[in-house]
């Protein structure tokens, strides 16, 4: 399975979508397009969708991390878009809930 991100501005918020598989072979690409994303957006917080990931491991929940530690260093923040239970219930168990803000929904 490959990994499709694709940054739009969806009302005046700048929204990463990602959907396919986060692994060891995607990890570049993730890593880039947060970068970019990040670094286009300083000061603004980035909405990061993560609704048409199939498989996230914990390498992507480091990189997402990093892109929010990296997101507050320049003045803004990153929020977790997601609304599957699986994912959800992966959050909650390493606490990546608890250190990045996740919604269910891209508020409007």
């Amino acid at each position: 399975m490959e990994l499709h991100c694709q940054l739009s501005t969806i009302g005046a918020r700048p929204v990463l979508q990602v959907s396919g598989e986060i692994d060891l072979a995607t990890l570049p690409l993730l890593r880039d397009q947060l970068t970019r994303a990040v670094g286009l957006h300083r000061g603004a917080t980035l909405f990061v969708d993560l609704d048409g990931v199939t498989a996230l491991d914990d390498a992507g929940l480091g990189m997402i991390l990093g892109a929010a530690a990296r997101a507050r260093e320049a003045q803004g923040d990153l929020v977790v878009v997601c609304s599957g239970d699986r994912l959800l219930q992966r959050f909650a168990l390493t606490g990546l809930d608890r250190a990045v803000a996740v919604h269910s929904h891209l508020h409007g």
